[in-house]
């Protein structure tokens, strides 16, 4: 992937809520530095509380990447959204994205890119020849969060896992497999835009052999549990071949994203279902803890459910973007 200039403007479209725009969240939270501003079409319903910029605002401001910050079921790009990202290209903006819906297939914004010397870059597009996963043992060690459904949380905890191992002098690396952690970090594997034959392989060659007292935090996708997204789990679960689980959920949903008719599975099904799988490619497999998005629970109420989680599934459970990963750091360096 040719390098993506920043700092970015973050492009929110018509996003019908924050969740949609994870992408963006994703970005402003991890490296809030590249995040110059957002820019907000009519309706829209997120909002980063970054400043709200016009393209030529932004430019003065110093932008160079307009960010499609929008992940929307099916990856789509917008006629709607499609006006604005030809005033960027116009504007001398650079376009990134992460959707299914590539850039470089739009002969519009490809013509106008190539008129303006603008780059497309399109981070959603498999760069490897991976290889079928054979299964066979890696040294180092790899710890992996799996969901009671997608936008959890799953990617914020291997992030601030791997931040907050770091911080110990610990060894340890973030493996982006989504277009967000691919934007944050700036390498990775587009996971779901893998053949299915070689998703799992494409995550054995992720994580490969290490030092044995190095781990690496694998970003979840998807759940098991979710009927769109639960093969992308699978190859997370069987390639990774991870020796630790992390168990991440988020309380005040009423049903699964994108679903209205599948209610969420308890943290219970959750581990059990998860575990099995798991150790069909590492017997030695442990569910270590849990990760709760509280984001919209008051602190108080957040801390007594995380206390009740714990007296109930003993297993340290925490919030670790907003109250820190050292539970489940500690849970890790027992193994």
């Amino acid at each position: 992937m040719s390098m993506i200039e920043t700092p970015y403007l973050l492009f929110l479209g018509d996003a019908p809520d924050m969740l949609a725009a994870k992408v963006a969240i994703g970005i402003r939270d991890w490296r809030p530095q590249n995040a110059v501003g957002q820019f907000r079409m009519e309706g829209c319903k997120a909002d980063l509380g970054l400043s709200d910029m016009t393209l030529t605002e932004a430019r003065e401001a110093g932008a160079r990447t307009l960010v499609i910050g929008v992940a929307n079921r099916g990856g789509v790009i917008s006629p709607e959204w499609k006006k604005v990202l030809v005033m960027a290209l116009e504007e001398g903006f650079d376009l990134a994205s992460g959707l299914h819906n590539l850039l470089r297939d739009e002969p519009d914004l490809v013509a106008v890119a190539n008129a303006t010397g603008r780059t497309l870059h399109d981070v959603r597009v498999p760069e490897v020849d991976y290889p079928i996963a054979n299964g066979v043992k890696r040294s180092g060690k790899r710890c992996l969060a799996v969901g009671t459904d997608c936008s959890v949380g799953k990617m914020y905890t291997a992030l601030c896992m791997d931040a907050e191992m770091r911080g110990r002098g610990m060894k340890s690396t973030f493996r982006a497999t989504g277009q967000t952690g691919i934007l944050i970090t700036g390498d990775g594997v587009p996971l779901d835009a893998v053949i299915a034959d070689f998703m799992a392989g494409s995550v054995e060659w992720l994580t490969p052999d290490n030092e044995p007292d190095h781990w690496d935090h694998i970003e979840g996708q998807g759940s098991l549990f979710h009927v769109s997204y639960s093969g992308v789990t699978m190859a997370l679960i069987h390639g990774g071949q991870p020796d630790a689980l992390i168990l991440c959920h988020e309380p005040t949903r009423t049903h699964m994203r994108g679903l209205p008719s599948y209610a969420l599975p308890s943290l219970d099904a959750l581990r059990d279902q998860a575990l099995s799988l798991a150790r069909v490619a590492n017997p030695a497999c442990q569910v270590v803890g849990l990760s709760v998005n509280t984001q919209h629970m008051a602190e108080d109420e957040a801390l007594a459910y995380l206390a009740g989680l714990e007296a109930d599934m003993d297993l340290p459970a925490t919030d670790p973007f907003r109250f820190g990963a050292g539970k489940l750091v500690d849970a890790l360096a027992a193994i």
